[in-house]
């Protein structure tokens, strides 16, 4: 059913309001992804939590690599309260309605959570590097000043970023129509409803992705490429097997997280299309934020010695 959108303007013909298209007229497949959505949320959520929990609650693990993936695991229970909330009211709900001002707040910080995540992954993929290709110098090159600063910076950078993308859409006109074809208040969709050209903020955002999705992405290649090479020279397997040990479970998470990020902003706006962008961005909102903290508590033992011990001591505290 569609939406008067005279009702959300005001005297100057610009929408004060938009809403989300439903997802299908037909209760129990809304029911249905609403049960799963939610399902994965709450792994998502519980697993995050326990990792950052665990590394901030055990001496052991306060080394750059886990600092690190302490900071993943904030970003990703940011990235998907930012949307998931939202996206599950709006499957069960008549109320599917965003006020421009909310839209453009949930924009901000989807775009600051994913970048800075973008930019992570690099820092993580170079401490990685200085670990495996430069051990003796590892200890004063990766001190703990280093990595904060490689925090700070990875998180400034999605700031900026988000805040200059979202100034720069919700500085447009929008006129009408007032519907949302998407989960959340994504960058595209929303371009898409805008008055007028809208080219320069499509070129500003395609610009942005290649920057910031891009670039830390043949940063990871580049480290990988000579992480490989040392692997390669050295003399004894169980060495090889534990330097790539210590690489699987970020490859794996770099590989979900750029593949379907890379298809959703970097493909021609030609190839776009609601029911895709849809199901890609459940993809890199709900599924890998569920997969990350199972990919690195199953395939890490120090993180699966360390959530036994959390859980634990609040086993014990109850």
């Amino acid at each position: 059913m569609s939406i008067n959108c005279s009702l959300w303007q005001d005297n100057s013909m610009s929408v004060k309001h938009f809403a989300f298209v439903k997802f299908s007229e037909a209760t129990e497949q809304c029911f249905l992804l609403f049960t799963l959505i939610l399902f994965m949320f709450l792994v998502s959520l519980t697993g995050n939590v326990l990792i950052a929990l665990a590394i901030w609650t055990n001496p052991a693990l306060h080394t750059p690599m886990y600092f690190f993936l302490a900071n993943l695991s904030l970003l990703e229970i940011g990235y998907t309260c930012s949307t998931i909330p939202k996206m599950l009211q709006n499957l069960v709900s008549e109320a599917r309605g965003i006020s421009r001002e909310g839209c453009a707040t949930q924009m901000f910080f989807f775009t600051l959570f994913g970048i800075s995540e973008c930019c992570l992954l690099a820092a993580m993929a170079f401490d990685r590097y200085m670990a495996i290709c430069s051990p003796l110098h590892y200890a004063t090159r990766m001190s703990r000043g280093v990595c904060v600063h490689l925090a700070m910076v990875s998180w400034g950078v999605g700031c900026i970023v988000s805040l200059g993308q979202t100034n720069y859409i919700f500085s447009l006109d929008f006129c009408g129509p007032c519907e949302i074809d998407h989960f959340f208040c994504d960058l595209l969709p929303i371009l898409a409803l805008a008055c007028g050209d809208t080219s320069h903020n499509e070129a500003a955002v395609f610009v942005a992705a290649i920057l910031c999705i891009s670039s830390p992405f043949l940063l990871i290649i580049a480290s990988y490429g000579r992480i490989l090479a040392a692997v390669l020279v050295m003399p004894s397997p169980e060495g090889r097997q534990k330097a790539l040990s210590t690489c699987s479970s970020h490859l794996l998470v770099v590989t979900l997280f750029y593949g379907s990020g890379s298809v959703t902003y970097l493909r021609p706006k030609a190839s776009h299309s609601p029911g895709v962008d849809k199901l890609l961005a459940l993809f890199y909102t709900v599924v890998t934020s569920m997969l990350n903290p199972i990919i690195y508590s199953l395939r890490n033992k120090e993180v699966k010695t360390a959530l036994r011990r959390t859980l634990g001591k609040k086993s014990n505290f109850i």
